[in-house]
Formats: structure tokens, C-alpha cells, sequence
């Protein structure tokens, strides 16, 4: 029997996640006529731009069989609960203003949607919307962790992601990669060859000679050695909407003492805005902005001003990037994951989700007999609707800003804010977001996440002319409180954050 050559060109955290979940997926010890390859070049490191992610990692990990506490110890990780937004909303004058996105879905019961009570109370008096409607904020602030160290692996009372050290954590999908049954070779690729038809007919490297297989996966970064180079399909850039382009990033250590944060702290600043990510033992801190608002040289300042005093001299990682991605991500017998398919900037943490969307559908579209390109047009129609959905939301974040600066006044302009988006911001002014807003199976992000953006940055609904339709105040209230106790509850009964990853590492 012929066997079905699967061939990963590139490392790191998409080619070995790819890997992995493609052996685990398709049960590659079992099928001796599967073969999947990760060609790796041993002259070109990872980027490791994105050490934060989304809650969805939790079950590809599961999914892999990779122990929960043995991912924690081997990535310095810790847990992530969702973003704390500093100064988005306004230019600061006096003092910090500040909103939580908490990943666990506001609180519902099955006759009263507390949003348009929150909508119709008192601004003054209300507490903020994220708070108001989940526990989490209360914990995250708190510096508790979602669960308690008894809970089984990836499960826990409040939903939650990771922050972690992406060099290791290829490190740790490679070793499970190698454990399912992939090989791994070293080699520089030196040619890539076309067929008649624009197909891929093979690979030459400088160390291992010729490679040739029925499907290509170009993980190879920002680069796209195979789709954009050999290939050669076009990328689309939306710069016009999302203007950051840099990144600068460095890491600093956390003081042992030192508050271990539950969450990635993103603050606005002048174009653009700053990571702040806490791992075990470290600190990662980055600089997002757009070099056609700041130079380089005043985004150092920025980074260099945000970490303080004793850090004047910090070794920072430039990252350029144009924010787009590729409309054909499969075309014919090769297909991009990851960088080469697209980058849109590190707001939101969205890299990962999208290496797991497309790993996910190639693992289910991919088929077992016939022409292997016999999924692409699919694929293609998913990932350019995951990708444009995901800058909807993106911009969300800086459109609706109150930000004084040229670079968020530019956000602001009508003709940078896609037109979908434009459409609901006009329906939202009279009604909150919805899940009839939007089609789930190409959405990463649901109506309470855009809720928690919307007014968090103290965005307006006006239901007054609809009050009457809202009469069950009395119980609303009831439920308001409800959350608030179950608040308090959770943050005497959760263990501080530092304390359970300290004794996970601890093999405990």
C-alpha cells in the first residue's frame, strides 16, 4: 500500500501543534500508510510573539493526552482568567481607568437576561458591567486561582486559559508529537519545486536531500517558504483598519514576592498598547504600536518607562508584522497554518486559536482517498470568515475609544471600521449584542465577549423607550446580589493564584 505522506515544513508552535494534533487526530500509529514529517531548519528560531491564549487550549492539550500539571511545570505557565484593559477608554488625566474581559460568560437565568437591567441602572451607582455580571472579575482582582488544586485536569468552576513560555511549549508539543509517531528531521529547505498544474512536486534541502509528499503544511512563519514564496498566493493586508505593525518585546524577572496576576494586563498608550503577561518566574512585557504614529525609538521609551526604574537597559526583541492574511490558505496540495496564513496583532490572543481552528479542520476535512486539495475551497471560506470576524472585533477595541491621540482618532474614522462592524455598532446603540449577531462555527469570539468590550469602554444602549418592557426589576435585583455573594464565597474559598502554581510545580 502507497503510503499518504504528510510533510510540516517548520517547528515551533504551529508546526508541532499541527503535528501532534494531525497524529493524535488521525490515530497515526494505527495506519501504516499515514506518515507525518516535521521538517525543522536548524539555522531559524521561533518568533514566540503570542505566550497567552484562550480557553480552547485547554481541550486541545486534553485532546493531545498531555498532562494538565506536566504543561504548567514544563512552560513555566500560569493560569489566565482574561484581560484587565487599562486607559482604553479614555486619555488618562488622574488616576488609571480600568475594565476587565473575564472569560466565563456572564451570568444567565433561563427567563431574565440581566444585560438590559444592567443597561437601565442608575450609571452612577452601578457597578462595571463585567463585575456586575460574573464572579470572575471578583476573583481575578482578588489574585485567586479559577480552581483549586484538587479539581481534575482542565476542569474548574471558572473557565480559564494560560499564560506561558512559547519556546517551551513547542518544546513540550514536539516531544508528544515524537510519542504519536511523527518524525522529525533537520534540514534547510533550499528549493521548492512546482509541478504543471502549480502543485508542489517537491522539496530539496541542503542537509537531507529531496522530500515529496501528497500534502504540504507551510509552518514556516512569517516567511511563508511555501505558500507565499513557491506558491505564490497574494496576502491582504488590513492595515487600514488595524494600524499596529510593531512589536517590541522583552521579559524581566517577577520578584518572588510579587503578586502573581491571574490575568494579561493591556494598557493603552499613546498608538497603541502594552502587554503585560506574568509566567513563573518571569514577567513578559511588550510594546504594541504603529510606526506610522510613534518612531521606534519612542516605542523603546514607552516599554523602557513601563517597566521601571532598574530596567533602562532591557534587551527588547523587535517583531515587525503586517496585520492581514491570506484568502487562498489551501491551494492545491499545500496549506498554511499559523504565521505564513496570517497575523493580525496580539491583542486578544488570537494566533493559537487560529493554528487550532485550521489544525482541526485538516485533521477532519482531510480526505482518505482522491485529491487531497478536495477540502480548499472550504477551508479557505472558514479561515477568511474566522480571520475577518476576528478583526471586527479587534477593532472594536480601539474604534469605540474615547482616546484623544492621533492614533486613536484615526481608529475612530469611518472608513477604517469594516462595514459589518459599522452595521451592529448603529443596531447596539438601541439594543445590546446577541447570539443571532453572529454564526458560531467561524466566530472565536461570542456576543457577551463583544459586550464586555462594549461597555466596559462605557459604550451606549439606550432602552429607555422600551423600560416598560423590563418590569421585573425587584428580581433582577435579586439576581445582581446573587452574583455578589457568590463573589464573595469564591474568593475565601479559591486558593491564591501563586500558591496553586507554586504547588503544581511543586508536584503536589
Amino acid at each position: 500500500m502507497n503510503k499518504r505522506r504528510i510533510l510540516i515544513v517548520g517547528g515551533g508552535t504551529a508546526g508541532w501543534l499541527t503535528a501532534a494534533y494531525l497524529a493524535k487526530a488521525l490515530k497515526l500509529p494505527e495506519r501504516p500508510h499515514l506518515e507525518v514529517t516535521v521538517l525543522e531548519s536548524p539555522d531559524i528560531s521561533s518568533v514566540g510573539v503570542g505566550e497567552g491564549t484562550f480557553p480552547t487550549i485547554r481541550s486541545t492539550l486534553q485532546f493531545l493526552g498531555i498532562d494538565e500539571a506536566r504543561f504548567i511545570r514544563e512552560t513555566s505557565a500560569t493560569l489566565k482568567q482574561g484581560i484587565r484593559f487599562v486607559d482604553w477608554a479614555r486619555t488618562p488625566t488622574a488616576g488609571q481607568q480600568q475594565f476587565f474581559h473575564p472569560f466565563e460568560a456572564p451570568f444567565y437565568a433561563e427567563d431574565l437576561n440581566l444585560v438590559p437591567y444592567w443597561l437601565l441602572q442608575d450609571e452612577a451607582g452601578r457597578l462595571p458591567f463585567a463585575e456586575a455580571m460574573t464572579l470572575q472579575v471578583r476573583v481575578a482582582e482578588a489574585h485567586r486561582a479559577p480552581k483549586r488544586a484538587g479539581e481534575a485536569p482542565y476542569a474548574a468552576p471558572l473557565n480559564y486559559a494560560y499564560h506561558f513560555d512559547a519556546l517551551k511549549l513547542a518544546k513540550l508539543l514536539a516531544a508528544r508529537a515524537l510519542e504519536l509517531g511523527v518524525r522529525h528531521v533537520q534540514g534547510t529547505v533550499t528549493d521548492v519545486a512546482l509541478d504543471a498544474t502549480g502543485a508542489i512536486a517537491h522539496l530539496d534541502t541542503a542537509q537531507q536531500g529531496r522530500f515529496q509528499a501528497e500534502l504540504y503544511i507551510d509552518c514556516t512563519g512569517f516567511r511563508a517558504e511555501l505558500i507565499g514564496k513557491a506558491v505564490g498566493t497574494s496576502f491582504k493586508s488590513v492595515r487600514h483598519q488595524l494600524f499596529a505593525d510593531r512589536a517590541l518585546a522583552c521579559k524581566v524577572p517577577l520578584d518572588g514576592n510579587a503578586v502573581m496576576e491571574s490575568s494579561t494586563i493591556a494598557t493603552a498608550h499613546e498608538a497603541g498598547w502594552l502587554w503585560e503577561i506574568g509566567l513563573n518566574g518571569a514577567r513578559g512585557i511588550g510594546c504594541v504600536y504603529s510606526s506610522s504614529h510613534i518612531s521606534d525609538d519612542r516605542a523603546a521609551d514607552i516599554l523602557r518607562d513601563y517597566c521601571g526604574a532598574g530596567h533602562e537597559d532591557l534587551a527588547m526583541r523587535s517583531i515587525p508584522f503586517t496585520p492581514g492574511y491570506r484568502e487562498q490558505q489551501w491551494v492545491r496540495n499545500c496549506v498554511a497554518v499559523g504565521l505564513s496564513a496570517g497575523f493580525l496583532e496580539p491583542l486578544e490572543a488570537t494566533g493559537l486559536v487560529l493554528i487550532e481552528a485550521a489544525v482541526g479542520m485538516i485533521a477532519e476535512m482531510l480526505p482518505h482517498s482522491g485529491p487531497i486539495h478536495a477540502p480548499a475551497r472550504r477551508f479557505n471560506e472558514l479561515m477568511t470568515a474566522r480571520f475577518e470576524n476576528i478583526i471586527n472585533f479587534l477593532k472594536l477595541h480601539y474604534c469605540i475609544s474615547q482616546r484623544e491621540e492621533p492614533f486613536w482618532r484615526d481608529n475612530a474614522v469611518a472608513a477604517t471600521i469594516p462595514d459589518r462592524l459599522a452595521g451592529l455598532l448603529e443596531e447596539w446603540k438601541l439594543r445590546p449584542p446577541g447570539r443571532f449577531d453572529f454564526v458560531l462555527d467561524t466566530e472565536t469570539f461570542a456576543f457577551f465577549n463583544y459586550q464586555y468590550i462594549l461597555y466596559g469602554m462605557g459604550f451606549a444602549t439606550d432602552l429607555s423607550a422600551g423600560r416598560s418592557d423590563f418590569p421585573q426589576s425587584a428580581d433582577a435585583d435579586k439576581l445582581f446580589a446573587k452574583i455578589q455573594r457568590f463573589a464573595d464565597r469564591a474568593v475565601a474559598d479559591l486558593p491564591s493564584h501563586r500558591a496553586l502554581i507554586q504547588q503544581i510545580n511543586a508536584g503536589r
